[in-house]
């Protein structure tokens, strides 16, 4: 196994490190198929989870959430690569799990930002890839993705150009203001998931203007459609929910008994 450093300066003196894990053996041939790069932002500390580890390295069954969520993509044929977005003192750490469970496909770490989307536009910026390619964006504290869910996005992107993995509100929902309630009709609400999969040209000129504007959005989806793009959904999962607060950690633990 290889390990390359790279560091790249950009103007205001904004510098990525990041970390090829290539072994030599790899052979890189050119391909008219598009290749499909999947993006894990992993660098949160998880201020609303709290505790001295971040929440994508507590383990079950001995096993990190972090590993759980690699694996996913490791086992789907489609996905070529897989980049992951951590902080700096974190890459020992995500080397030996690559190791471990033998996650051929993690071939890049790239030091992740002070906010998610610093994170993800960071491993844009690493990634070698044409304009027609497909990016995936993966929460590393999302687990439990269902094969069927990450599959069916990609048909859906391979498609449309993008496509945003949602679940239909199926509760009542209410809205509170200072005087009064008022009920959502919730037919027209969806709770957005991730993965979200973006044609690579498209999401990094969402990320461009983003930056240019100083613009934060909460995902990528947002800064798609604000730079004009009609946003395709596809049928997200129950199972598929992210580890927020400790209520969803001890929630996982059950399921995983």
């Amino acid at each position: 196994m290889e390990f390359v450093f790279c560091v790249l300066e950009f103007p205001n003196n904004n510098i990525i490190i990041s970390m090829s894990l290539l072994p030599s053996t790899i052979n890189h041939q050119p391909s008219t198929m598009p290749r499909i790069v999947a993006i894990i932002p992993a660098a949160g500390i998880g201020k609303r989870f709290g505790g001295a580890t971040p929440k994508q390295f507590l383990k079950i069954n001995g096993k990190e959430i972090l590993a759980y969520t690699l694996e996913v993509f490791q086992k789907t044929k489609k996905i070529d690569e897989i980049i992951v977005a951590a902080s700096r003192e974190e890459f020992p750490r995500i080397i030996k799990l690559q190791k471990k469970h033998h996650l051929t496909k993690l071939q890049t770490i790239v030091e992740g930002g002070k906010e998610r989307q610093d994170s993800v536009y960071n491993a844009l910026i690493m990634a070698d890839l044409n304009k027609g390619d497909l990016v995936i964006v993966h929460d590393a504290a999302r687990p439990l993705l269902p094969e069927k869910v990450l599959a069916d996005a990609i048909r859906c992107a391979e498609k449309n150009g993008n496509a945003l993995v949602c679940l239909q509100a199926k509760d009542t929902l209410l809205k509170k203001t200072n005087r009064e309630h008022t009920y959502l009709t919730r037919s027209q609400i969806y709770y957005v998931q991730t993965p979200q999969i973006f044609r690579y040209a498209q999401l990094l000129s969402a990320f461009k203007k983003a930056k240019k504007e100083k613009f934060v959005g909460t995902d990528e989806s947002m800064l798609v459609r604000r730079n004009g793009r009609k946003i395709h959904l596809s049928e997200g999962s129950p199972f598929n929910f992210k580890i927020t607060a400790k209520e969803d950690f001890e929630m996982l633990k059950r399921i995983m008994k």
